[in-house]
């Protein structure tokens, strides 16, 4: 199902590549910050419940 590409395959596949890692990448960035979001968020709420 690969369309024929020819002489730009090169640099179309490597730019699919390079978007496919810098989604993922963005993406486990945000889950990563948001886990210490809310973790920040449980600590403050804990200290000023007492």
């Amino acid at each position: 199902m690969m369309p024929d590409l020819g002489k730009y395959a090169d640099a179309v596949l490597g730019a699919y590549a390079a978007s496919i890692v810098l989604l993922i990448a963005i993406v486990a960035l945000s889950i990563w910050q948001a886990r210490r979001t809310k973790a920040a968020l449980d600590d403050v709420e804990k200290r000023r419940n007492g």
